[in-house]
């Protein structure tokens, strides 16, 4: 069986510029799972920190659109199975990697993977990895997924996004965005016009889920998660009816 696992990996062109000590160590690391046609190889549910390999077979990833179906999103030859990008507040994905034939996946912590492979801790790479690749993640999922929602919609979005990255906590409660934000900066964000935005921003201000605060906007991420969440059941529930 490590004889076969080690061809397997040589074949591989995201793991074949390994040495053959590296491979070696890997072959022996590996936990082989066979999964059947159809079936779920793991999920973005999936609690354990590990890498996956597809030795054999062909796999995919799909997760849910705005309106609920199951699209593909990646077909997966052999190779080093992408991981999940980081998740997009106010968007469910429920990303899955499914077995398109029979598939022969070998499994990995994730830190004894990357010790293995670059001879560093998986918490130091994850954190090199983020600062340099996460945000065009984070970019990528946020546009694929705005031309589904209304404008008011994507205004939270773009709202919480920045709440993440830009946010205090403020003394009355809520996050208090610490860069001074013109209305025709999310115009440009949401791919709106300024007046639009503007009315949307007063709808959302009605609704108690933002409010301006000595020229800075103070947002409520529960409040607009709830919004985003009531909304996305709307959608749903008139695709049925």
């Amino acid at each position: 069986m490590r004889s076969q696992t080690m061809r397997s990996l040589r074949s591989l062109a995201s793991v074949s510029w390994l040495t053959t000590n590296q491979l070696t160590k890997l072959a022996e690391a590996l936990e082989i799972s066979q999964h059947a046609e159809r079936s779920i190889i793991f999920s973005d549910k999936s609690s354990v920190d590990a890498a996956h390999l597809l030795l054999s077979g062909v796999a995919r990833i799909t997760c849910d659109n705005r309106k609920g179906e199951r699209k593909t999103a990646i077909m997966l030859a052999p190779g080093l199975i992408p991981s999940f990008p980081t998740a997009v507040p106010g968007v469910i994905y429920n990303f899955r990697c499914e077995a398109i034939t029979t598939c022969q996946i070998g499994t990995i912590g994730m830190n004894s993977f990357i010790k293995i492979c670059l001879g560093v801790g998986s918490k130091a790479f994850k954190l090199i990895t983020a600062g340099l690749l996460g945000r065009w993640d984070r970019i990528h999922l946020r546009c694929a997924n705005l031309m589904g929602y209304t404008l008011e919609e994507r205004l939270a979005l773009v709202l919480l996004d920045l709440a993440e990255n830009f946010g205090v906590p403020n003394d009355d409660g809520g996050v208090r965005l610490i860069l001074p934000l013109r209305h025709e900066h999310l115009a440009g964000l949401v791919g709106a016009t300024r007046p639009r935005v503007t009315d949307h921003l007063a709808s959302l201000t009605q609704k108690h889920l933002i409010s301006l605060r000595d020229r800075r906007w103070v947002v409520d991420p529960e409040g607009l998660l709830g919004f985003l969440a009531e909304a996305h059941r709307e959608a749903l529930s008139g695709e049925l009816a």
